[in-house]
């Protein structure tokens, strides 16, 4: 498996193609289909106080194929806080470590940047994920956030760890 930065000027439709892969996830978390303003979003957003160009958009691959995307953000919502505002696994990736790999990828990234936590947004819709993080020895920091996605308005948690 590589994981390397994704292009925004020239990986826009691989990174199209992955979400439909993974619309499982968009429509839990949207309840839409996967777009070009998600894509857009993908490559642009990043959390409060963070530069958006500083951000990681980085992807993960297995033999050539993208089969997880995440976009890392850098001061939030401590300076001295990684943000993790997207990590996507493909279903045909899940449960096989690719999660795992990539996360302590982003970890390690995180800490080469000074950081000391690393934080992130999980759904209540989301009971798979919420168990992945909290495997991974994430614990909730802030609950019951009402958050707004698409067409969807829910019920998120940050959860954060110690780096």
């Amino acid at each position: 498996m590589i994981i390397r930065p994704l292009d925004p000027d020239t990986e826009r439709p691989l990174v199209l193609a992955f979400l439909h892969e993974a619309a499982d996830y968009i429509d839990i978390e949207r309840g839409t289909p996967p777009d070009d303003s998600m894509v857009e979003e993908f490559f642009t957003d990043a959390p409060p106080n963070s530069d958006p160009a500083e951000s990681l958009r980085l992807g993960l691959f297995d033999g050539g194929r993208l089969v997880a995307i995440a976009e890392m953000g850098w001061n939030y919502p401590e300076p001295t806080d990684a943000y993790l505002g997207l990590m996507i696994v493909s279903p045909a990736a899940r449960g096989r470590g690719a999660g795992q790999r990539f996360l302590r990828h982003l970890e390690a990234q995180a800490r080469a940047r000074g950081k000391t936590a690393l934080y992130l947004a999980v759904l209540d819709a989301n009971p798979r994920g919420r168990a992945f993080w909290e495997r991974e020895g994430f614990r909730v920091t802030l609950p019951n956030r009402q958050v707004t996605l698409g067409q969807k308005t829910q019920i998120a948690h940050r959860l954060g760890k110690a780096l």
